[in-house]
């Protein structure tokens, strides 16, 4: 069972940052694996496809921070869907740290910024 939100330890890191043992359980939460990224270097525990935003929405958004309110709220509306996995992901951060693992450039504007924002509420 995982504690209050108040102790969960919910990370995000950029998938091309090294591994650190401090990471925890590394899941990636993109559609899509990191170009150039080889496996063997990710230490990717989980890869979470279905949590990752939908294809539409991800190129809608296309990483244009103008569109970042909107697209927070489109992506939170799609997570609603997916209780189960959220469910999941929070009883891993109340057992160990979680890194939400991620591909895009910008660190400020991305999935898991927002999946991060709905797990700790």
């Amino acid at each position: 069972m995982a504690r209050s939100n108040q102790t969960l330890d919910i990370r995000i890191k950029r998938a091309y940052l090294p591994p650190a043992s401090r990471d925890g359980a590394r899941v990636l939460v993109d559609r899509i694996w990191p170009r150039g990224l080889r496996k063997s270097e990710a230490a990717i525990e989980r890869w979470i496809k279905e949590v990752a935003p939908s294809t539409a929405l991800r190129r809608w958004y296309g990483h244009d921070p103008a569109r970042w309110e909107m697209f927070r709220q489109r992506y939170r509306a799609e997570l609603k869907g997916k209780a189960a996995i959220l469910d999941e992901l929070r009883t891993t951060a109340g057992e160990r740290p979680l890194t939400l693992v991620y591909s895009a450039r910008d660190e400020r504007h991305n999935q898991a910024v927002v999946l991060r924002e709905a797990l700790l509420r």
